[in-house]
C-alpha cells in the first residue's frame, strides 16, 4: 500500500518506538493523518537560519551559531523577528520504506510565525527522508507578533508517507465528478487551484492586516484578545486590493473546500508568475475537512498571504494557490471535525483561535 499514513497506525507507530518521545505522546496529539510536535524546554537564539547538511548535525550547527538560550520552562518571549531553534520532544526512527514532511498548524500559520522542521543530515526544511533516525527540531521565527510560549505547545505538525501518494490531475478530476472537492467548477491543473473572495455576498470585510507594533501573544490563551489590538480590517467595494510589500494578511478562499475521507491534502503555492505575494504556511488538510459527515458543509480555505517586494493588486477570483490531493493508505478512524475539537471545520474569513470573534 502507498499513501498518507492514517491516526490508526500512526498510534502503531509510536507503539513499536518509530516515533517516541519524553514526555509520553498524549492520545489529543494524533490527528486524522499527522502528528503535534511539541516544544522542548530551551530555544536557542540563533544568527541566521540554518540547515544542518550532509552528515553534520543540527547540535554542531548550533554549537557556531547560538547567540543565547532561552528557558521555556515558566514561560518565555519568543521576540518578533528574531530566529529560534527549539528542540522538540519527539524523535524519530523510521523504517527504511517511510518518509515525512511537516509544516506549521493552521494556528500557527494564521499567527505569521514561520516555523520549520530541521533534522540531523538535513538538505530541506519539512522533508525528512526514508528510514531516518533522529532528533527533530522546529526553527521558529514570529515575523508579525511576539508570542510567549512553554514546552508542549504544539507549533508543527507531521505527515508520515509510504510511497508516491500524490493523485494525478485524471484521477483528481474523476474524484471531483463523484465527490465534489469545490462548490463551483473545478480549475485542476497539478493539483486543484483555489481563489480568493473579495467580493463577499454581505458587508465589504475581505480580510485582515497585521499591525506593525502589537503587544505579546500568549499562544496559551484561547478566545482571548481582541482584534482590533492586533489587526486592522481590509474592507473592499469593488473586487480588489493592493497588498503593501512586507505586510501580512489573512484573507479567504472564493471555493468551498472538501476533503473526503480516504483523501489528505496539502497546500502549495501556485505558480511564482502570477503575482508578488505567497499563500502558504499552514499547508495540511486533514481528511474530513469541509466533508458534510463531519459538520464541514461550506468550509473554506483561510489564506496566509505575504507581499514581497512591490505592491501588488488582487483581484476577486484571482486564482492564488492549489491543493494536492494524496490518497491516505486507508481511512483513518477519526476525521477532522467529527468529535476532535478541530478549531476551523466549517470555517469562513477566521483570525487564529486566540481571538475572539469580532
Amino acid at each position: 500500500m502507498t499513501g498518507v499514513i492514517p491516526s490508526q497506525t500512526l498510534r502503531k507507530m509510536i507503539d513499536d518506538g518509530q516515533i517516541g518521545a519524553d514526555p509520553a505522546i498524549p492520545a489529543d496529539q494524533v490527528q486524522p493523518a499527522s502528528l503535534d510536535l511539541r516544544l522542548g524546554t530551551t530555544a536557542y537564539r540563533v544568527r541566521a537560519s540554518f540547515l544542518a547538511g550532509e552528515g553534520a548535525s543540527v547540535a554542531e550547527r548550533l554549537s557556531r551559531f547560538e547567540m543565547h538560550r532561552v528557558d521555556l520552562s515558566a514561560g518565555a518571549v519568543l521576540e518578533k523577528g528574531c530566529v529560534y531553534v527549539v528542540p522538540l520532544m519527539e524523535h524519530l526512527d523510521l523504517p527504511a520504506g517511510i518518509h515525512a514532511v511537516a509544516n506549521a498548524k493552521s494556528s500557527t500559520g494564521r499567527l505569521d510565525i514561520l516555523t520549520r522542521l530541521i533534522t540531523d543530515g538535513g538538505v530541506e526544511f519539512d522533508r525528512i527522508h526514508p528510514g531516518y533516525s533522529g532528533p527533530l527540531y522546529a526553527e521558529i521565527c514570529p515575523l508579525s507578533f511576539s508570542v510567549l510560549v512553554r514546552p508542549g505547545m504544539r507549533l508543527n505538525q507531521i505527515r508520515f508517507r509510504e510511497g508516491h501518494a500524490t493523485l494525478p490531475d485524471r484521477d483528481l478530476r474523476a474524484l471531483h465528478t463523484a465527490t465534489p472537492l469545490v462548490d463551483g467548477p473545478a480549475v485542476i491543473d497539478a493539483g486543484l487551484g483555489f481563489s480568493v473572495d473579495l467580493a463577499p455576498r454581505a458587508g465589504t470585510l475581505v480580510g485582515y492586516r497585521a499591525k506593525p507594533h502589537t503587544g505579546v501573544i500568549d499562544l496559551d490563551l484561547i478566545d482571548h484578545y481582541r482584534p482590533a489590538d492586533f489587526w486592522e480590517e481590509l474592507h473592499s467595494s469593488d473586487g480588489r486590493i493592493i497588498l503593501d510589500p512586507g505586510a501580512f494578511y489573512i484573507l479567504v478562499s472564493r471555493e468551498a473546500v472538501h476533503i473526503p475521507p480516504a483523501y489528505a491534502a496539502e497546500m502549495a503555492p501556485y505558480l511564482a508568475m502570477v503575482g508578488e505575494f505567497r499563500v502558504h504556511y499552514a499547508g495540511f488538510f486533514d481528511p474530513g475537512f469541509g466533508h458534510d459527515g463531519a459538520g464541514g458543509r461550506g468550509s473554506r480555505g483561510v489564506l496566509e498571504v505575504r507581499c514581497h517586494e512591490t505592491p501588488f493588486v488582487l483581484e476577486h477570483g484571482q486564482v492564488v494557490g492549489r491543493l494536492v490531493y494524496e490518497h491516505m493508505v486507508t481511512v483513518p478512524d477519526q476525521l477532522y471535525g467529527a468529535g476532535i475539537a478541530s478549531n476551523y471545520q466549517g470555517q469562513g474569513l477566521k483570525l487564529s483561535k486566540h481571538f475572539a470573534a469580532p
